[in-house]
């Protein structure tokens, strides 16, 4: 009888003891390009910056879940303007070979590793001190536009002359395309090696919209990589779930901008989303786009507004 108890328990344990190992183990970092600019530590974030001394406009642009800083490198390149780039907390950093440098101004955030509030701390700290323009927008994808509104809660000093673009973001009370369940995020670490050997596949491509873009199937191929280990995944799965279930729309009101809501997202809700827009914005410009992907930088970029002037 002894022995038929302590069997099934050492497979439990090991079960368990596997999670853990797969959750904590450090990844590889496997993509990196250059950057002519500089990269700063701040925290377990980093903050990039590119651009001239004296720019005629300064965006300032968090990335979404899984994705890293090169989301935006390709659209916002005119020499002119400035773009400071957050990544996210413990994520890779895909730009040169050396370590981010320290910056007299970066203070390690107060918040909870992997939430949208530790990013938002950083965002704001890179808002305060790097731009070299009065002319200034904040562009959010997906989990960063969630990340723009703790952000704009926090120091709404900030953005009071600032333009907010909100790109298929994370809103109060939105909800995901498809929810986890518990039972799916508990296994969620034992499915990422297997994401990462085929990160583009017939179970999720739907997801993705057109990929003839090959700068957009690029990195999307990389999604699964980015973060330095899988429990930052789930800090930043869980963290998106809590915000919205926590937050209300009143925080919409604290930016000016645009909302862009592709009918196509099959990350988030549109619907969700769109009448989260419609409660909390009334600084906000509501923009729904036919046949548009999550990804609307590469599937829609003549929906962006003009830079601020």
């Amino acid at each position: 009888m002894p022995l038929l108890l302590g069997l099934p328990i050492a497979l439990v344990l090991s079960f368990l003891g596997c999670r853990a190992w797969l959750l904590h183990r450090r990844s590889p970092r496997k993509h990196q390009e250059p950057f002519d600019g500089v990269v700063y530590a701040v925290g377990k974030a980093a903050v990039a910056d590119r651009g001239p001394a004296a720019p005629e406009v300064t965006v300032v642009a968090m990335h979404g879940f899984l994705e890293d800083m090169r989301y935006f490198t390709e659209h916002y390149r005119q020499p002119e303007l400035q773009l400071v780039l957050v990544n996210s907390c413990d994520y890779h950093v895909p730009f040169g070979d050396g370590a981010p440098l320290p910056a007299r101004w970066a203070k390690t955030p107060a918040a909870t590793e992997g939430s949208v509030r530790y990013d938002a701390e950083v965002l704001n700290q890179a808002l305060e001190h790097l731009p070299r323009s009065k002319r200034i927008r904040v562009h959010g994808h997906s989990r960063g536009g969630a990340v723009i509104l703790e952000a704009a809660s926090m120091r709404p000093d900030l953005f009071e002359n600032v333009q907010v673009v909100l790109e298929a973001p994370v809103l109060p009370r939105g909800k995901p395309y498809q929810p986890l369940s518990a039972a799916a995020l508990f296994l969620f670490p034992f499915g990422v090696p297997l994401w990462r050997r085929q990160p583009i596949s017939p179970r999720n491509a739907g997801a993705y919209g057109a990929l003839e873009n090959a700068r957009k199937r690029e990195l999307i191929e990389a999604l699964p990589f980015h973060p330095k280990h899988v429990a930052v995944m789930m800090a930043n799965l869980e963290g998106i779930g809590a915000w919205m279930a926590e937050r209300d729309a009143s925080l919409l009101a604290r930016v000016k901008g645009v909302v862009l809501v592709p009918d196509r997202d099959r990350v988030l809700d549109a619907d969700s989303m769109r009448a989260s827009a419609a409660l909390g914005a009334p600084n906000l410009e509501i923009t729904e786009l036919a046949g548009c992907s999550h990804f609307v930088l590469f599937d829609r970029p003549d929906a962006l507004p003009p830079l601020p002037a």
